[in-house]
């Protein structure tokens, strides 16, 4: 049986996506016209990024399935034309990305890198960092995302705590769940990562209050969503010296403008959201293999739970 999948999403998308997608469509053993202009009562699967404009899902009768390429869905999950089922982008290439980036931003942070880079002047300034064993580090989130770089950083020897909403069990990381455990996990994290969702409940998660609860001289790293960080208030504890560091991929408004003050705080480093990037070739063979397990009656991989959000 022949399928129609439309490509809703943007020129640059289409001309990354689109010899890859048709490879892996192929590869699965399916017969799909993939085309960026279908009859709306025609096509089966929308494979979905919000720069495509589509807003409204309404005509899509026959469609089995929202297939997005991000990860995130916050732009999405509350559309009330939307009533398919919606996947998210589940990516192995993303999620070696991720663990590269927040692993190679961790030791950076551990090691005092930037100290050394700065200060290439002749003089003999010795600084010898804590071994891995006694920088403790905590993780927001313990999606798959935040698992993998969980057990990444502790396979370095980096005492390891993890948070998230649900109860999580993870080998040589301590777990903390739910409001009562956001403030112990928060306690003892000398390196924070935030690897959360984009959800009502998640903005702001490190306001001014959890933000003292750091130990003083904290740092922080967000690859997570822009609206976790209470970016005043973060902003206060950087010049008050409780937080030493702040490495930040994701913001509120990007790109970031230019004349936001994290662009120029001495203590921010700024990445223009690169912590991971979902790659075509791998992203259209989970696409393929979502369509095809479908099409052979088999439940769809990496469903939005649209209560949770994600």
């Amino acid at each position: 049986m022949s399928i129609k999948v439309l490509f809703a999403a943007s020129d640059t998308d289409w001309q990354a996506y689109r010899t890859s997608l048709r490879t892996a469509l192929d590869d699965a053993g399916l017969d799909a016209t993939l085309a960026r202009d279908l009859p709306p009562d025609e096509v089966d699967y929308i494979v979905y990024a919000p720069s495509g404009g589509l807003r409204d899902f309404t005509p899509y009768t026959r469609c089995k399935a929202v297939m997005s390429l991000w990860a995130g869905v916050e732009t999405i999950v509350c559309n009330e034309t939307l009533t398919m089922p919606l996947t998210r982008m589940v990516d192995p290439g993303l999620t070696e990305g991720m663990v590269e980036w927040v692993t190679g931003h961790v030791l950076r942070l551990h090691l005092n890198i930037d100290h050394a880079l700065a200060r290439q002047d002749g003089r003999w300034d010795r600084h010898v960092p804590p071994l891995a064993r006694d920088r403790p580090v905590t993780i927001l989130g313990l999606g798959k995302l935040g698992h993998a770089c969980a057990k990444a950083l502790s396979a370095l020897n980096f005492p390891v705590s993890g948070w998230s909403r649900s109860a999580k069990d993870i080998p040589d990381v301590r777990t903390y769940a739910g409001p009562e455990g956001l403030r112990a996990a928060l306690s003892s994290a000398e390196i924070l990562v935030l690897l959360l969702p984009d959800t009502p409940e998640t903005v702001d998660i490190l306001d001014a209050d959890a933000l003292a609860t750091l130990p003083k001289g904290a740092m922080i790293i967000n690859p997570g969503r822009g609206p976790l960080i209470d970016d005043e208030a973060l902003l206060d504890a950087l010049d008050r010296g409780h937080i030493s560091q702040a490495t930040l991929d994701v913001f509120r408004i990007e790109p970031l403008p230019v004349e936001h003050p994290f662009w120029a705080h001495p203590k921010v480093t700024v990445t223009p959201h690169i912590a991971s990037e979902t790659r075509p070739v791998s992203a259209a063979r989970v696409i393929a293999e979502n369509m095809r397990n479908c099409e052979m009656g088999l439940p769809l991989e990496h469903l939005v739970d649209r209560g949770n959000g994600y």
